[in-house]
């Protein structure tokens, strides 16, 4: 009869071992493949600000326009370079809920790091500029 329970115990001990792995590795693709679980790609989420120009395997080019006084929803970009065609003023709420407030000027370029945020045009003008969003590559299999 012990030996009967030993031999269940492992049966049971196994299938929890294989589920956690299990977890993790599908949990982990995620991750891999471009974020934290709730990043959302503003080009699905806020299709009227958001457009693909360009894209290929190392780069996306997003033209995003704002109407003054307008908001987007929280959403995700990869390191990226941005590059203003037009002076704005705009602000970003994190996900911590603080917010950072950040002037544009026509013609500058700007480094951003990979992150969320919601941005919202709070000039009384349009904006409008360039996001070059950098893609890692995946190493090559040997």
């Amino acid at each position: 009869m012990y030996d009967l329970f030993l031999r269940c115990g492992a049966a049971v001990e196994m299938r929890a071992v294989f589920l956690g792995i299990s977890l993790l590795a599908f949990g982990g693709a995620g991750l891999l493949a471009g974020g934290s679980a709730n990043a959302q790609d503003p080009v699905k989420v806020d299709a009227k600000h958001y457009k693909v120009e360009f894209e290929n395997d190392s780069v996306r080019v997003l033209r995003i326009t704002y109407p003054a006084h307008e908001k987007s929803v929280m959403h995700h970009h990869p390191n990226s370079v941005a590059i203003y065609l037009t002076d704005g003023k705009s602000r970003f709420t994190l996900p911590d809920g603080k917010t950072q407030d950040a002037p544009m000027k026509a013609g500058a370029a700007q480094w951003t790091d990979a992150g969320e945020h919601l941005p919202e045009n709070v000039g009384d003008k349009p904006f409008e500029l360039i996001l070059v969003e950098l893609k890692t590559k995946k190493a090559a299999a040997k």
